[in-house]
């Protein structure tokens, strides 16, 4: 009886939110949650049973998907696929992405880097691969939009003293808050622009604190932090540290994840 196991991280992009759609420079690092996926192999069933504990429905639609795409590759997927994980869902640590390479790689075996591409541009319209590139390859990478990414070494206690914090869910959906930067045209450049200039200030290994400082003030100009996230970090500021929203972010809502440099 085949039995296959794969897990996939979720990511911290460190610096780079929507410039990396507009060909700007982005950095992020794998994180230390992911999600599991285990698939028992059974030809005697009529279908693939999933399990999920507590699963919201959307997400389990969400599988539904990506195993139909996976079974025009395989149709031979009968038996069970297990879902276990520890990343937080739609906070932007790349949940659905890790959910689509995790599931790929239990039903399809590990040489699937093409068919998991294809099921996140179906499922995730308007990504800029920063993402998929990072939990693919498990590795920190410097990402441009049309170009192969780079797997590259930071610091090793970069983020020794930072911790995720939970603002809760955007009320906004990640395609729509990027139509609306991309609606805006010359207004966002600026600070589209800096948060480019962020991505190489990492890379250049200047002080950590101060360059999330800058992105977070670029983050405020794009309109992604919402009031409630931006008291938050403030507080942090004040006591000496630094923050960033690091995902989508929202308008309204939460922020998602925050990272907070102490």
């Amino acid at each position: 009886m085949l039995q296959r196991t794969s897990s996939a991280p979720g990511k911290i992009i460190l610096s780079g939110e929507y410039a990396v759609v507009f060909g700007f420079p982005g950095i992020a690092v794998p994180a230390p949650v992911g999600v599991t996926a285990k698939y028992t192999e059974d030809l005697g069933r009529p279908d693939l049973q999933i399990l999920w504990e507590d699963a919201h429905p959307k997400w389990l639609e969400y599988i539904e998907k990506i195993i139909q795409q996976c079974s025009e590759e395989n149709e031979q997927l009968f038996g069970k696929l297990t879902i276990e994980t520890d990343v937080p869902l739609g906070k932007g640590m790349g949940s659905s992405t890790a959910v689509i390479i995790a599931v790929c790689q239990a039903l399809l075996g590990d040489n699937c880097e093409n068919i998991a591409r294809s099921i996140e541009d179906a499922l995730n319209p308007g990504h800029s691969g920063i993402d998929f590139a990072t939990i693919w390859h498990n590795s920190p990478i410097e990402f441009r939009k049309g170009e192969e990414p780079k797997m590259i070494r930071l610091e090793e206690e970069l983020l020794k003293n930072t911790e995720l914090i939970d603002t809760g869910t955007p009320n906004e959906q990640t395609p729509d808050l990027v139509a609306w930067i991309q609606e805006r045209g010359q207004e966002v450049e600026p600070a589209l622009q800096a948060i480019g200039r962020c991505s190489e200030r990492i890379i250049a290994g200047e002080d950590i604190k101060a360059v999330i400082k800058d992105h977070h003030q670029a983050q405020i100009e794009l309109g992604v932090v919402p009031k409630a996230v931006q008291k938050l970090i403030t507080k942090i500021e004040q006591d000496g540290g630094a923050a960033k929203v690091i995902g989508a972010g929202g308008r309204t809502g939460g922020g998602g994840m925050v990272l907070a440099f102490r």
